[in-house]
């Protein structure tokens, strides 16, 4: 696995430094990320528990114990997935911020997603939702790749 992070200024366009970004490749295709990216119960297999609709227009629920997050799907096609936050009881401020993965075909077969939170490091809770997303977008690679995340404990 390649991965690349940062929440400074990088030179994209759209970046701002109230930005975390991180790039991470796969061995899998790009319908293998798309798919885990959509599919309510495969979000539940490399992040949370999650139901819902994740194609486009349609709304996921990502259960955090008592808390939830519910995110509009702005985008989900095999090129760019983008959800909206709505409602996040357990971190409010991420109603207003946005999270896109953009999926892009590597030479090897595999695909590759550059991902960005729009807004996460203006927040109060940066530190601790940088950790969380260092945590589980490697746990997304492990299942796509090797059919094995390491979701939130139930």
């Amino acid at each position: 696995m390649t991965q690349t992070t940062t929440s400074a200024p990088v030179e994209a366009p759209g970046t701002t430094d109230a930005d975390f970004v991180s790039t991470f490749q796969f061995k899998s295709p790009i319908d293998t990320v798309f798919a885990a990216l959509t599919d309510p119960s495969r979000l539940s297999r490399w992040w949370t528990n999650a139901s819902g609709s994740g194609a486009q227009g349609g709304e996921l629920t990502f259960f955090f114990g008592d808390e939830q997050l519910i995110v509009r799907v702005d985008k989900a096609n095999r090129s760019i997935v983008q959800w909206i936050p709505l409602v996040c009881t357990p971190e409010p401020d991420w109603v207003g911020t946005t999270i896109t993965f953009t999926l892009s075909q590597i030479q090897n077969g595999g695909s590759q997603i550059d991902f960005r939170h729009a807004g996460l490091a203006q927040l109060e809770c940066f530190d601790s939702c940088r950790k969380g997303w260092q945590q589980y977008l490697p746990s997304l690679v492990d299942y796509v790749d090797a059919g094995q995340g390491s979701p939130r404990e139930r």
